[in-house]
């Protein structure tokens, strides 16, 4: 274990919904980055892609539609796109924080594919909303091609599934660049979903949970510390009356087990967190608020799981 090395993972929250506002906030999530860059931490991002590749999917989606020339961009190639333009914003963003701040140090971003098993459950019970609102004659047609919908208010929307990751195809060169001393921005959305096809890497109708890939990220890179960053000061439970602070691994399982978290936002978070603390040895879980990710990292403040 690297006691110096640890993986942030970036919530929606970091982002925004446009250019603009994403633009806007990647500053304030570099001036965080840069407080523990600062530590000497040796530092690998992750983030969420939630709206931007919605945006990118319904972009492309509705190209196809105006321009019968052109077929609807695959979720895997969206996926790829959101990465790109994130890593694009973000790690101008962190080198701009750190040269303000009098420090040399390179930034990259590193297109990330993620393997998943074509055999996961979640392939037969999609959870992932993406895309614009659909008439009933679109969701129809979409049925049709074997993708699955959801009703909701308006219209119909498609849903996808979110498998887990199992391996990490780009781990050596984030290892190495890590080793060189840059500042790496990889996985992004929890990764390129896909599967192996012989010597071909088939991209997958789908999109991994961010926070699962965050923990097989810093299991991979032997990291001391997983660090996800939210909107929330900690997690909490009876309805978020109760904070939950400094908890072990069994303690964590507990109330997993007993049902406090949500499946959709919550229970990722903490569930990716166990996975991570239990994979090794001495090893620490923070999950806070973006503003607060130096006083997280210090255990002063946020949900902390060790062993």
């Amino acid at each position: 274990m690297n006691n110096k090395r640890i993986v942030i993972a970036l919530g929606r929250n970091a982002f925004g919904e446009t250019f603009p506002e994403q633009q806007k906030n990647v500053e304030k999530a570099a001036e965080a980055i840069a407080d523990l860059v600062e530590q000497k931490y040796q530092i690998v991002i992750t983030h969420s892609n939630g709206p931007q590749v919605g945006m990118i999917q319904t972009a492309m989606t509705e190209f196809a539609r105006l321009d019968s020339r052109y077929t609807v961009a695959p979720m895997s190639l969206c996926g790829a796109m959101s990465q790109g333009y994130i890593g694009y914003d973000l790690q101008n963003a962190l080198r701009t924080e750190l040269l303000n701040r009098g420090i040399f140090k390179p930034v990259s971003t590193v297109i990330t594919q993620v393997r998943v098993d074509p055999f996961d459950k979640a392939f037969n019970h999609p959870s992932k909303v993406i895309g614009r609102v659909m008439t009933k004659e679109e969701a129809e047609a979409e049925e049709e091609k074997g993708n699955y919908v959801v009703p909701e208010e308006g219209g119909y929307r498609r849903i996808i599934a979110s498998p887990r990751p199992i391996d990490i195809y780009e781990i050596d060169a984030i290892t190495a660049l890590l080793d060189a001393g840059q500042l790496v921005i990889a996985a992004g959305g929890g990764g390129i979903p896909v599967m192996e096809q012989g010597t071909r890497l088939k991209g997958a109708s789908a999109v991994i949970e961010k926070d699962y890939t965050a923990a097989k990220l810093a299991d991979m890179v032997d990291a001391s510390h997983l660090l996800i960053l939210t909107s929330k000061e900690q997690m909490s439970i009876d309805n978020g009356t109760k904070p939950v602070g400094s908890i072990s691994v069994s303690e964590a399982i507990k109330l997993i087990d007993e049902g406090h978290f949500d499946p959709i936002t919550t229970l990722p978070k903490i569930d990716a967190s166990v996975a991570f603390v239990s994979a090794g040895e001495e090893r620490t879980a923070i999950i806070t608020k973006l503003e607060n990710a130096y006083e997280g990292m210090k255990e002063r403040m946020g949900t902390i799981i060790k062993a």
